[in-house]
C-alpha cells in the first residue's frame, strides 16, 4: 500500500531551499540592525569617560566569568533616568513628533490630489509626470536645503518677489523659524508620499469608478467612497515613509530652523559631537527608536487585519 502523496513543496530539499532563501535577509538584518542596536543599547547603559572609547565599562574578553560579572554590574539605567527627568529631552521628543505629524498631514493634503492626478492622466504622460517629480531630487539633498536658504532669507528670492509684487511692505522673517523647517520637510519628503500612493492608485480598476458613476455618484463621492479606501495602503505606507525619518531629521532643522527649533536629531548631534556624551546620546537614539516602533507595529497589524478580511 502506497502512502499519501506529499503536497508539492513539502519535501526536505524544498524546506532547505526555503531556509537558504530566508538566510540572506536574516543575515543582513542581524549585521546591520541587531548588532548596531545591541552596541548602541550597551553604550546607553554606560558612563561617559575622557578616553577612547569615550564610555565605561569596556568588556575585558580575557577576564572570563569574573570579567563578564564586573562588566554587567557596571551597567546602569542612569542615562534613561536623565532623559525622564530633564525637560529638554521631553520637549525635543514632543517637538519632533509634533513637527513630523504636522508635516505628514500637509504632505497628505498636497500629495493625495497630486498622486490622484498622475494616476488619472493619460498613460503616455504618466512616465513623464513621474520623471518630473523625481528628477529634481537627483540633486544632493544638502544642496537642495541650502537652496531654500537663498529663497527664504530676508533678502532672498521669495521676499524679493513679494516686495516687487507689492504684496508686502517689508521682508518677512521666514528663515530660522519653524515655518521654514515645515517648508523644508514638505519639500524634501513629498516624493516619498506621492510615489507609493501613485503606484497603488494607478492599479485601481477604472470599471469600479465607472460603476459608481453609473449608480449616480458624483466625482467627489467616487473619490471618497471608491478611490480613497482602495488607495489607503499606499497612503499609509507613504505617510510612514515620511513620518519616520522626519522625527529624527537633523539637516533641515539645523539649516532652516532657528535656535528655538528643538528636535531629537539636533539633540543627538549635540550630545555626540559637542558634549561628547556618547552614553546619553545613545539613550536618546534608543528613545527615538522606541518612538518610531509604534507606528510601524500599528501599520503591520492593520495590514494583517486587512489581509484576513480580504480572505
Amino acid at each position: 500500500m502506497t502512502g499519501r502523496p506529499r503536497p508539492p513543496g513539502t519535501g526536505r530539499p524544498q524546506r532547505l531551499l526555503a531556509a537558504l532563501v530566508r538566510l540572506p535577509p536574516l543575515l543582513w538584518l542581524g549585521a546591520f540592525f541587531l548588532v548596531p542596536f545591541a552596541i548602541t543599547l550597551k553604550i546607553s547603559l554606560s558612563e561617559p569617560a575622557t578616553a577612547m572609547p569615550p564610555y565605561l565599562p569596556v568588556l575585558d574578553w580575557q577576564g572570563g566569568i569574573e570579567g563578564w560579572s564586573t562588566f554587567l554590574e557596571a551597567l546602569h539605567f542612569g542615562n534613561y533616568e536623565t532623559l525622564a527627568g530633564d525637560s529638554l529631552y521631553r520637549d525635543a521628543a514632543l517637538s519632533s513628533l509634533g513637527l513630523a505629524l504636522t508635516a505628514t498631514a500637509l504632505l497628505i493634503g498636497l500629495g493625495t490630489p497630486l498622486a490622484y492626478a498622475m494616476a488619472r492622466a493619460p498613460a503616455r504622460l504618466q512616465p513623464l509626470l513621474v520623471a518630473l517629480l523625481v528628477v529634481p531630487f537627483w540633486t544632493s539633498f544638502l544642496i537642495r536645503v541650502y537652496a531654500w536658504i537663498a529663497i527664504l532669507k530676508p533678502e532672498g528670492l521669495l521676499n524679493a518677489g513679494l516686495l516687487r509684487a507689492g504684496l508686502i511692505g517689508e521682508p518677512l522673517e521666514i528663515l530660522n523659524t519653524q515655518a521654514a523647517v515645515m517648508i523644508g520637510l514638505v519639500y524634501a519628503y513629498l516624493p516619498f508620499l506621492v510615489l507609493p500612493l501613485y503606484a497603488v492608485t494607478s492599479r485601481i480598476d477604472p470599471s469600479l469608478r465607472e460603476a459608481a458613476s453609473d449608480l449616480g455618484a458624483s466625482p467627489t463621492r467616487i473619490f471618497w467612497t471608491v478611490t480613497l479606501p482602495l488607495s489607503a495602503p499606499g497612503l499609509v505606507a507613504g505617510a510612514l515613509l515620511c513620518f519616520i525619518p522626519m522625527v529624527g531629521e537633523f539637516i533641515i532643522p539645523d539649516l532652516l530652523g532657528g535656535s528655538d527649533t528643538l528636535m531629537l536629531g539636533r539633540v543627538l548631534w549635540s550630545e555626540f559631537f559637542s558634549n561628547r556624551d556618547w552614553p546619553l546620546a545613545s539613550a536618546v537614539a534608543i528613545l527615538l527608536l522606541v518612538l518610531l516602533v509604534g507606528p510601524v507595529v500599528l501599520f503591520r497589524e492593520a495590514e494583517a487585519r486587512r489581509g484576513e478580511a480580504a480572505r
